[in-house]
C-alpha cells in the first residue's frame, strides 16, 4: 500500500506472508475452517474450467434473453453434493449459482435443490461433471 515495487520491498513483504503463515500452521492457529491451503494446487485448474462454463452459461441465457420466443422450462432439481467437506459444500453450492441460469437453493448436506432455468443450461450439474471437479479441488469426497 505504499506505493513502492522495489524488488527488495516486494520480496520482504512475501517472506513476511510465509513466516506468519508457517508461524500460524505451527502454532496450530489455521483449522479447517481457516485458510484452506491444502486446495491451493488444485483451485486453478478448476477456476480455468468454471470461466469456460460461466461464458458457455452466459452464451446460452444470453441467447434466451434476445430470441423472440423466450423458450425457459425453469425446473428444481435436486442433485448429490457428492463433498466431504464444509469448504466443498460451500465451493460447489457457490459454483452453481455463480454459473448463469442456475442457482442452489438449499443444501441439507446430502442433496443440493438448484433451479434451473432451462434443462440444457444444468447439463454439468446433473451429470455431476461439476461436483467431481469441486471434489477434486477440495480432496474430501464421499
Amino acid at each position: 500500500m505504499s506505493g513502492h515495487f522495489e524488488g527488495l520491498i516486494l520480496a520482504m513483504g512475501a517472506a513476511s506472508v510465509f513466516l506468519a503463515v508457517w508461524l500460524a500452521q505451527k502454532m496450530k492457529l489455521v483449522d479447517e475452517e481457516g485458510t484452506p491451503v491444502e486446495v491451493a494446487g488444485g483451485i486453478l485448474p478448476y477456476a480455468i474450467w468454471l470461466l469456460r462454463e460461466v461464458m458457455k452459461s452466459n452464451v446460452a441465457v444470453g441467447k434466451i434473453i434476445v430470441s423472440k420466443e423466450a423458450r425457459i422450462a425453469p425446473e428444481v432439481l435436486e442433485v448429490p453434493d457428492g463433498q466431504g467437506s464444509d469448504l466443498g459444500r460451500a465451493l460447489y453450492a457457490n459454483s452453481i449459482s455463480l454459473t448463469p441460469g442456475t442457482v442452489t437453493l438449499e443444501s441439507d448436506g446430502k442433496m443440493m435443490r438448484v433451479h434451473a432455468l432451462r434443462d440444457d443450461i444444468a447439463g454439468d450439474v446433473k451429470e455431476g461433471e461439476m461436483s467431481r471437479r469441486v471434489a477434486q479441488v477440495d480432496g474430501a469426497s464421499r
